[in-house]
């Protein structure tokens, strides 16, 4: 559904704060039907955090975004939905392993998503964001 509502109605992302009001919505809704995925993303957040010049932020279209000093390591949705950007040769990679897809909105670009949908799927996001992070100087 989340990538239905991004294809045709994306458009409404410059319009100010409702970006962060679906981010609210697609929270509200991952507490309901999965509570244990925002645990995830906590515990990933906590994570991501201890890592030498990584900072946290509020994705400009809703999520919480990893930086390295100035540098976008990644991003988390709240369903969950993690968003990484790559080289289209590590994309490839990661791609060929059969976890990750191009991005859900921006084909052809190095981007990546990944879903977290299991406890399991903890150590992976953080893999590719670890992954992520060792690119950026």
């Amino acid at each position: 559904m989340f990538v239905f509502v991004v294809k045709y109605f994306g458009f409404l992302k410059n319009i100010v704060f409702l970006p962060h009001l679906f981010e609210g919505w697609l929270k509200i809704v991952t507490f309901v039907k999965s509570p244990k995925v925002l645990d995830t993303m906590d515990e990933i957040e906590s994570e991501v955090m201890s890592w030498e010049k990584v900072s946290v932020s509020i994705h400009k279209y809703g999520g919480i975004q990893f930086n390295k000093g100035s540098h976008e390591i990644g991003h988390i949705h709240g369903n969950g939905l993690l968003d990484i950007p790559f080289s289209k040769k590590v994309q490839a990679h990661f791609i060929e392993e059969g976890r990750v897809l191009e991005h859900h909105t921006i084909s052809n670009s190095g981007w990546s998503s990944f879903y977290i949908r299991t406890l399991e799927d903890k150590e992976y996001a953080i893999e590719l964001l670890q992954a992520s992070y060792l690119m950026r100087q």
